[in-house]
């Protein structure tokens, strides 16, 4: 016999149970966009004889040196055994550096390993910050123009709610063409044709590759996305999570981690299967609220929306376009973005205090200019006019990309506010600002032996893998503001 609170308390783990245990409603569309070894990318899409080649990107890590840790490694550099948040003193024992782009031979001012068995030699950078931003804001112009709502996760992950732009409706005229995305989708979808259109745009547009998964919530896109890297497409429609997940190994689940999945292991819990068939009280009492959390996943079930994180702290516009040096074109399609920005921001409701610009020369030369104004505003013809002419300094250049932002945004409730009488030259800080320096491990600093020495607290990883003490996917830096200071 059992008294009312403990009934109680059984009533309300049932309840949630049978609503929570069951898969998403059919007409939910999930994205889970992933850039692959994203560092990696980004230097190869700087230097095309990269490709293919063995290539770690050290965070703290000088040419010549073996301070540091690896940043990422591309997946010819994991084959033989580099993983991210590795010393660079341990990466270069198992690939030692190579010394020119056309030989095979080992930089011998790099010391490396003398009994390392493997004949493969590879290729180090250092990270280059300012670079890989720039790039990243090419995938996310893309992933907003695609999906309107986007959860940025770091600075190569994203989750998007796509529903309200395509459907898991078969796709063709009798609707029975064969998938041919990874997954276990059979038939071809609305829903998969249009994932496939984001991963050709990111590529097309931004240069670097990615995979994406595609399911009807956001922990089994997660998965989705990592089951078929590189460059993959992995399609898990409604009614398949649960047998989809079921055979992958319990860290596959989203949020499970080192420190979870040794939990796991060591009570015969070793795939999601087993996880949706685990006593939810027992998984409570070893996991808290989280081994409910992972119950629910494992049988296919999360109701969690997809949702921005947070107020922006910059809207912006960039438009490619065909590297040219006259400076029509160049204004012409800066008007546009202007005009586009400041329209975003009275959609918005914010004001701004910082109007910017950024100029893309060939081959991949990023420059930002910026201009503090005395107050906040809302004036798509002074965003235009201050764009413009932060413009004339490029006037001469050849540019391949333009962007336009406004920044230091206000959401407050309050009148709307212009500054018609804006004289430039008696604007704050109206001096340019160049991208800056990307951090450098200082002379006397001691090896570091994580990379996740190197990297700020809040990395943008979510908050349940930070507490299981995973690190950032690839261990790569979360995504800041363009480059220049706000």
């Amino acid at each position: 016999m059992t008294d009312g609170s403990e009934r109680g308390e059984l009533t309300r783990w049932s309840d949630t149970d049978a609503r929570e245990t069951r898969e998403d409603t059919p007409d939910r569309v999930v994205c889970h966009v992933d850039m692959d070894c994203f560092y990696a990318s980004c230097e190869r899409l700087r230097d095309p004889t990269l490709e293919d080649e063995p290539l770690v990107v050290g965070m703290g890590y000088e040419p010549g040196e073996t301070a540091g840790a690896v940043a990422t490694a591309s997946y010819e550099a994991r084959a033989v055994g580099v993983e991210s948040a590795m010393p660079i003193r341990d990466a270069l024992e198992r690939l030692p550096k190579r010394s020119t782009a056309d030989t095979n031979t080992i930089d011998s001012d790099v010391p490396t390993d003398e009994s390392s068995d493997t004949d493969v030699t590879g290729y180090y950078e250092p990270v280059d910050m300012s670079y890989y931003q720039s790039v990243a804001e090419d995938t996310k112009a893309v992933l907003r123009d695609c999906a309107d709502v986007v959860r940025e996760v770091s600075i190569d992950e994203a989750y998007l709610d796509v529903t309200e732009r395509t459907s898991w409706a078969a796709a063709g005229a009798d609707g029975d063409a064969p998938s041919t995305a990874a997954g276990p989708a059979t038939r071809r979808t609305l829903a998969e044709g249009y994932a496939r259109h984001i991963k050709e745009r990111i590529e097309r547009e931004a240069g670097v590759p990615a995979s994406v998964g595609v399911a009807p919530n956001m922990s089994a896109a997660k998965v989705a996305s990592d089951a078929d890297k590189p460059d993959g497409l992995v399609v898990v429609p409604p009614g398949s999570v649960a047998s989809f997940l079921s055979p992958l190994p319990v860290s596959a689940l989203h949020g499970v981690g080192p420190v979870t999945e040794r939990a796991l292991v060591e009570r015969d819990i070793e795939t999601a299967g087993d996880v949706a068939e685990a006593d939810p009280e027992t998984l409570t009492e070893l996991l808290g609220d989280r081994g409910r959390t992972l119950y629910h996943r494992a049988r296919g079930a999360d109701d969690r929306a997809v949702t921005p994180r947070g107020l922006p702290k910059s809207l912006s516009r960039e438009s490619s376009l065909p590297a040219t040096a006259d400076d029509e074109p160049k204004r012409e399609t800066v008007r546009a973005l202007a005009a586009d920005v400041a329209e975003r921001a009275q959609h918005r409701g914010c004001l701004y205090r910082t109007i910017g610009i950024k100029v893309v020369c060939p081959p991949f030369d990023v420059n930002t200019r910026e201009r503090s104004l005395p107050g906040p505003v809302d004036d798509p013809d002074l965003v235009e006019r201050v764009a413009l002419e932060l413009l004339t300094e490029f006037a001469d250049d050849e540019a391949r990309k333009l962007g336009v932002r406004v920044s230091n945004l206000d959401f407050a409730d309050a009148d709307q506010s212009t500054l018609t009488g804006f004289d430039s030259t008696e604007a704050a800080s109206d001096a340019p600002t160049d991208t800056d320096p990307p951090p450098r491990l200082p002379a006397d600093a001691e090896p570091r032996e994580t990379l996740t020495d190197w990297l700020a607290d809040d990395t943008g990883t979510d908050e349940s893998a930070r507490r299981d003490g995973e690190s950032p996917p690839d261990g790569q830096a979360s995504l800041g503001e363009w480059s220049s200071p706000t």
